[in-house]
């Protein structure tokens, strides 16, 4: 998919799952077809370089961003010791 036909509202979304570090790539691409790489275009393209770099310095071997690396399935960590256990 070219993300430069995505409207402004989906790259918005797309940046916004990027910085969530609970969401991984693979749902990413599931949700709008973008691929690894093609979101690191988006956000290198459509953020301030010093954010950009924060955001890669972040997100560079983060297993949670990888699906395949996680060593949880879905959700959060939740405490036995949290309200509602």
């Amino acid at each position: 998919m070219n993300f430069e036909a995505l409207d402004e509202a989906t790259i918005d979304r797309v940046i916004e799952m990027a910085w969530e570090d609970r969401t991984t790539f693979e749902a990413i691409e599931m949700q709008f077809g973008l691929q690894e790489k093609e979101v690191i275009q988006i956000m290198r393209r459509y953020m301030k370089r010093s954010s950009f770099k924060m955001w890669r310095k972040r997100v560079t071997g983060r297993n949670t961003k990888h699906l395949q690396k996680r060593d949880f399935i879905e959700g959060r960590f939740r405490s036995a010791n949290q309200k509602g256990s």
